[in-house]
């Protein structure tokens, strides 16, 4: 006969109770977008328990642990750049960290060097960069955020490439936009547990746009999708992508790690899966929803003023 041994635990029935809710979300259980989190809502506490294993005896030993790390491992460059960077940080912006590799410290420091080397890879990104510097590119929708959380809690950041003038403005400064609203909307706890999503609609991408982006530049986006911010990128969805968005993807593609490509959802002119994603009530029409179209003086005033 097998002996079944190990630790059990009773869950409780509030527990249970927050459990079968985190499976029959909607929009409306979650805090706003824009601006600090008053508090966690309880649903999302539970998330965070049950994916990133947080309690709060672990966020004060992690934060402990971590501190120790970035003060042990000054002695080299990068390791210098994360101890001037972060070495009198409060424990909040270590958390991010943290909870972003889910409570393996070890992968916290690493995503640390991560975030100090992609400053130091592309120092043009981060010349200047203030509100200021980028906010006529987000009020343009390069990139726009979604003024609602979807049902997951996430927030969603959009991109409509119809429009985009790629000489009017660069790849370099839409990259300066992300890094600005990463930074911005990471102050937010229940963004740093629910995470991220991109829609990315490529209804009348040209080949002209195509041929005029560098494999470089997309290096560059690649790059700060992974290991470069304490954000927990949870899908990227292209809808109305041409034939020839392959060519672009291809070159993409090698560069990006297991977890995101398999993050990647391309949907073409066959939405089913995509609104099962998201509330059509939510989205701009100019991403096949009900709602207004999009409009980021709105959203950049939210973000900034």
């Amino acid at each position: 006969m097998a002996v079944v041994s190990g630790t059990f635990r009773m869950v409780s029935e509030e527990e249970q109770a927050l459990r079968a809710k985190l499976e029959h979300l909607t929009v409306k259980d979650h805090g706003p977008v824009f601006g600090p989190c008053a508090s966690l809502p309880d649903h999302t506490m539970q998330k965070a328990k049950d994916e990133l294993m947080e309690t709060d005896e672990k966020k004060v030993s992690a934060v402990k642990e971590l501190r120790g790390i970035i003060k042990d491992k000054g002695g080299d460059d990068l390791g210098k750049g994360v101890l001037d960077t972060f070495g009198d940080k409060p424990d909040g912006i270590l958390l991010r960290f943290i909870r972003a590799r889910k409570y393996d410290v070890n992968r916290a420091y690493e995503l640390m060097k991560g975030y100090v080397r992609f400053r130091r890879d592309y120092p043009e990104l981060f010349e200047n960069l203030t509100a200021e510097a980028v906010r006529s590119t987000i009020e343009a929708g390069y990139p726009g955020i979604l003024s609602s959380r979807d049902k997951y809690g996430r927030v969603v950041l959009l991109f409509n490439i119809e429009n985009w003038d790629y000489e009017e403005i660069t790849f370099d400064e839409i990259l300066r936009a992300y890094c600005v609203i990463l930074e911005n909307l990471l102050e937010n706890e229940e963004t740093q547990i629910n995470g991220f999503c991109i829609i990315e609609n490529f209804k009348g991408f040209t080949m002209q746009q195509a041929s005029g982006i560098k494999p470089t530049e997309l290096k560059k986006m690649v790059d700060m999708l992974q290991d470069s911010f304490p954000a927990r990128f949870k899908a990227v969805h292209f809808i109305h992508q041409p034939w020839y968005f392959t060519t672009t993807y291809n070159v993409v593609k090698p560069l990006m790690k297991g977890k995101l490509l398999e993050r990647v959802f391309v949907h073409g002119d066959e939405l089913d899966s995509y609104y099962k994603e998201f509330d059509a009530d939510i989205l701009p029409s100019d991403f096949d929803g009900k709602a207004g179209k999009y409009d980021g003086k709105i959203a950049a005033a939210k973000l900034f003023d």
